[in-house]
């Protein structure tokens, strides 16, 4: 008999043991009001980057053209020095 309280002890401890690791695992995650709020702050960058990156590939081809442009300026001076 106290054998199988004992036992019965031990078991109820690992299950309460369990239930404690899943609650502050459960207890850590947020609520769904805190999870849309984050997938909204998330679309928004989302949507920021994508301008950030249009505004960059933009500058880089109005930078290219401008070399380009500058390269054929100089090559005419150049030619036009000689």
């Amino acid at each position: 008999m106290g054998d199988d309280k004992n036992y019965t002890n031990v078991i109820l401890e690992e299950i309460r043991s369990q239930m404690s690791a899943v609650l502050e695992i459960v207890s850590n995650q947020p609520t769904r009001e805190e999870f849309n709020n984050l997938r909204e702050e998330f679309d928004s960058l989302k949507t920021d980057v994508r301008t950030i990156k249009r505004a960059v590939v933009d500058n880089d081809k109005t930078t290219q053209h401008e070399l380009e442009l500058l390269d054929w300026r100089v090559t005419e001076l150049e030619e036009s020095a000689s």
